[in-house]
């Protein structure tokens, strides 16, 4: 095994440009037509200022949303969605899909696909304060009375604080699936990130709290843990999705337990502070050994993670309606790919190297490709952008 990341799972902006020059990118970022052809766009967390005049674009240009059951008519079965389409998805159903996008797609009148990620959705007594809240409530400090007529002052008082946890809710996302403006479908069970190979990497220092939350690898498949920012010395590996072909590897907890303690015991966040800090948990963590599971339990997870996912969407929504799935970082091994076939989804979103990023008729359905949602605007209308403005606007 050797420690490092494949070509097909590489992203940034080397990747970009090879896509570029290899004329993956759609005509129309150019100035050019996408016919015959669907364009997705992916979003994840939003704010108004950036979303609402991208959405204000589709509207005024007269295109409509699209949900994942019509995309897989047209890619298994050649049934047009019809002229001025485009495939709007959101990723890993944050906070602001229900505080921000899901107001502004009511108000333009669009629909929208939401990938969801049932493990890191939690239950709550009630809905949060969204934007349309919020300026209800500017509206009561102004004196504006007709527009509060229906609202109570406990809601009043959520929208005062409109904390919570960083996903959308369960009765938030029940409230947009019920509502027909949005699609929900699976991003897996857990979004899992897992050690891919036994080489250290680094370690969890004060920096890893600026981590990305679904970035944070996996430590316990049997409780859904994740690796966080207060487990300071923790040694890291090379990180792979949990749907590459990837083997899991399993540090030995005895090496962690020690450079854990070590940090601890030299003063914690100061620890790293310190000449030679690396070296002295480098020497710790050569100590351990560790193992990789073997690869009938990798099989097993990872379809696990593919029928639990949308297993439990369904349940929690009271549907059936849940069976297409994107795969997190766009990353499918041949073991996820075989195992979204046999989990029974109709269609998946992954990345596929130096291919098209539109979607078509007869498409490979496991591997349907989306293009950053920053190039909305290059759609063929009115007040509209190209590639290179696009690129290089400061939005």
């Amino acid at each position: 095994m050797t420690a490092r990341i494949p070509f097909k799972e590489r992203g940034g902006a080397l990747r970009g440009l090879l896509d570029l020059a290899t004329g993956c990118y759609p005509a129309f970022l150019f100035g050019g037509s996408c016919e015959a052809a669907l364009p997705v766009f992916h979003f994840h967390d939003v704010t108004e200022a950036w979303l609402e005049p991208r959405l204000q674009y589709l509207a005024e240009n007269r295109y409509r949303g699209i949900t994942c059951d019509e995309i897989a008519r047209f890619v298994i079965d050649g049934v047009s969605p019809g002229p001025r389409i485009v495939g709007l998805t959101f990723d890993d159903a944050w906070t602001s899909m229900w505080t921000v996008a899901m107001p502004l797609l009511r108000r333009f009148g669009l629909r929208a696909i939401v990938f969801a990620i049932p493990d890191r959705i939690s239950e709550a007594a009630s809905v949060r304060p969204t934007i349309d809240d919020v300026s209800r409530t500017e509206a009561l400090r102004h004196g504006d009375t007709e527009l509060l007529r229906h609202k109570d002052t406990e809601s009043l008082r959520r929208e005062e604080r409109n904390d919570g946890p960083p996903f959308a809710t369960w009765p938030e996302l029940r409230a947009m699936h019920d509502s027909g403006v949005v699609d929900i479908q699976s991003h897996t069970r857990s979004h899992a990130m897992i050690f891919g190979h036994h080489t250290v990497t680094g370690f969890v220092t004060p920096d890893y709290e600026r981590e990305p939350m679904l970035n944070r690898p996996l430590t316990s498949e049997a409780e859904r843990a994740f690796l966080g920012p207060d487990a300071l010395g923790t040694p890291l590996y090379l990180r792979r999705s949990r749907m590459s072909d990837a083997r899991r590897f399993l540090p030995d907890p005895s090496a962690a337990e020690r450079c854990r303690a070590h940090v601890a015991r030299h003063g914690g966040r100061a620890f790293f502070h310190r000449p030679g800090w690396r070296s002295e948990l480098e020497t710790m963590a050569r100590a351990g050994r560790g193992h990789f599971e073997d690869d009938a339990t990798r099989i097993t997870v990872i379809r696990e993670e593919l029928a639990q996912g949308r297993a439990m969407l369904n349940d929690q929504l009271k549907t059936t309606a849940v069976r297409h799935v994107a795969l997190p970082w766009g990353i499918a091994g041949d073991i996820a790919r075989r195992a979204v076939a046999e989990t029974g989804h109709a269609i998946a979103f992954a990345e596929r190297p130096l291919r098209s990023r539109l979607v078509r008729a007869g498409d490979d359905r496991y591997g349907l490709m989306r293009l950053n949602g920053k190039f909305l605007t290059c759609l063929p209308g009115r007040g509209g952008r190209q590639w290179f403005m696009t690129t290089v606007a400061n939005d």
